[in-house]
């Protein structure tokens, strides 16, 4: 049986156009989902959106994923994927990056290598995911415009979203009081 091939067109351009790039690429249920080195990943999604023959105007979602105990092996524990629609040539693509983080990532330290450039100067509308994969999983962005925690306490001792974190958390609720009906 011969393996299977994938015909997305914006494949073959980008190939082309980073020659010396090892790119991954997959395809299930007729989404096709482009891997990119970190350090090269800006320069591709900006390509992607530059280019006429790919075109891909809007960014649909940025999102983070931390594949810690994932059944299935992959390159590196977190990624962090960007999913693209093209309105003028009517396609869709997910193009995803894989960090390994250097350091010990339980706690609230920046870890260098948990660290990609920001896509805010692409796509404005990054500002907010970006800073949501921030909060949640500690991916820092370079050059945003204002990456701080948007949906946690700046203070916060964790990344709640990270497999490693306990489900009932560390105790974070226990030094709050309980604000009732009648508190003012």
């Amino acid at each position: 049986m011969d393996a299977p091939t994938l015909d997305h067109p914006t494949l073959a351009v980008v190939k082309a156009a980073f020659p010396n790039v090892r790119f991954l690429a997959t395809s299930f249920r007729d989404m096709t989902m482009l891997v990119v080195p970190a350090e090269h990943t800006h320069e591709v999604l900006r390509f992607l959106r530059d280019n006429p023959s790919c075109d891909y105007n809007f960014l649909v979602d940025l999102f983070g994923v931390d594949y810690l105990e994932y059944p299935i092996e992959q390159p590196a524990r977190f990624a962090v994927g960007y999913q693209l629609l093209s309105h003028q040539h009517e396609r869709r693509i997910v193009v995803k990056t894989y960090l390994q983080p250097s350091i010990d990532t339980s706690g609230i330290a920046a870890d260098p290598a948990l660290e990609l450039a920001s896509v805010c100067d692409l796509w404005p509308g990054a500002e907010w995911p970006e800073r949501e994969v921030f909060d949640m999983f500690g991916i820092r962005f370079k050059n945003h415009p204002d990456l701080r925690r948007i949906l946690l306490w700046k203070d916060y001792p964790a990344h709640p979203l990270r497999k490693d974190y306990p489900l009932r958390g560390r105790g974070e609720r226990e030094h709050f009081a309980v604000v009732g009906r009648d508190s003012r």
